[in-house]
């Protein structure tokens, strides 16, 4: 594995921080600018609809420059939106700093997932991808937490340098180990981008769009609402919901570990057990939500699988979009995800506030599951008899 891939994994970490560190800094945001914890909430809904919008946009502007350059760029865009955000006595500049920070992160995910394939090989795609998503597991894991401390201690600014800190300091190890132009392998012949939208028109990867967006709804609704879940089992000052929250980072970092040995070979196996599988840990999950025990315990078997099918779902998007839309595999990989995380927490939202209930959510997340593994299922039975039919009519 190039030494690269790492180096764009820790850029990653910096990039998955900001992506959800404000969840542990909205009380001091909002003292300091005297506005509502709603209003704080912007900052992240735009974040997500900056990813959104984002990766296409920039994976079409940026998708032909070669990897060192376009990468490099985005991260410094990033940094400095974090320089700006965090000097700025302004809340209307903090918010677009936020969404160009979040426009800036999801160019840099667009162009590297989509170069993945010339990087490491087609034989080392789930591989690769699994390194560079386990930045944010570890960011969920380390990152989050960390800057919840230092937004405790020296002000909710303070995250803000220490993520644009981390991401200048990644700048340098990325223009020394990420391939020149003259050494990339070419993409293939250059075609517009409005043809290469056509590759949602190939069945496998239109499935894995559908499919992953499906998987990170029922993961972000639910992840939304664990907190408060905790709180109420065991009450806010127990200390209980960091310990969760950062099981959830643990085993999502192993989810993506183990699924990225195996996913090169086996990909659309780890794809129809593990959506199965998140149905089976979701509702368990609802069943044993009155104990602390059993919340912790299934929270990070429920990030293991989430994340372990969700970075197989990234590579396999990858892998079959990218010979006929080079520029724009990445970006459908991160767009399908970040809907997912837009749509999930909308979606359990609006059923917690009817029930009044927040387990409801991870009910929502088996939902979300159920179809997922029912769209893998009919997906892989069809693919299946189309084999047979294809055989009989050989002999």
């Amino acid at each position: 594995m190039p030494i690269g891939v790492f180096v764009l994994a820790v850029a990653v970490f910096a990039q998955g921080t900001s992506e959800f560190m404000m969840s542990g800094l909205v009380a001091q945001t909002a003292a300091d600018f005297g506005v509502s914890f709603g209003t704080v909430g912007l900052l992240t809904s735009l974040y997500a609809v900056g990813m959104v919008l984002g990766a296409p946009t920039m994976a079409a502007t940026a998708g032909r420059r070669p990897l060192r350059r376009s990468a490099t760029t985005f991260l410094a865009l990033f940094c400095l939106a974090h320089v700006v955000g965090a000097v700025t006595d302004d809340f209307g500049l903090l918010v677009a700093t936020r969404v160009v920070a979040a426009v800036a992160n999801a160019g840099f995910l667009a162009v590297v997932l989509a170069a993945l394939p010339r990087l490491v090989g087609a034989a080392q795609i789930g591989r690769a991808t699994s390194v560079v998503v386990s930045g944010v597991t570890v960011a969920i894991v380390a990152g989050v937490p960390a800057g919840t401390v230092l937004g405790q201690l020296w002000g909710w600014r303070s995250a803000f340098w220490a993520v644009a800190v981390v991401g200048a300091v990644v700048l340098v190890p990325m223009m020394l180990t990420l391939p020149r132009a003259d050494r990339e392998q070419s993409a293939g012949p250059i075609r517009s981008v409005s043809s290469e939208w056509a590759v949602l028109g190939v069945r496998r990867v239109r499935v894995a769009v559908v499919v992953g967006i499906l998987v990170n709804a029922a993961t972000f609704a639910g992840f939304t609402y664990l907190g408060t879940i905790v709180a109420r089992i065991a009450g806010d000052t127990s200390g209980w919901v960091p310990v969760v929250l950062g099981l959830f980072g643990v085993g999502s970092f192993v989810g993506v570990t183990l699924a990225g040995r195996h996913s090169d070979r086996h990909g659309e196996a780890v794809i129809a057990v593990g959506t199965v599988g998140l149905v089976a840990v979701w509702v368990t999950a609802a069943l044993v939500s009155h104990s602390i025990a059993g919340v912790a315990i299934m929270t990070g078997l429920v990030g293991a699988v989430a994340f372990g099918v969700g970075s197989t779902l990234i590579a396999t998007i990858v892998r079959t979009a990218a010979p006929t839309a080079p520029r724009l595999a990445g970006a459908l990989a991160t767009t399908a995800l970040n809907i997912g995380a837009v749509l999930g927490p909308l979606g359990a939202g609006v059923v917690v506030d009817r029930v009044g209930d927040p387990v409801v959510a991870l009910w929502c997340g088996a939902a979300s599951a159920t179809v997922a593994a029912v769209i893998v299922l009919v997906e892989r039975r069809g693919r299946h008899g189309e084999q047979i039919g294809a055989g009989v009519g050989v002999r």
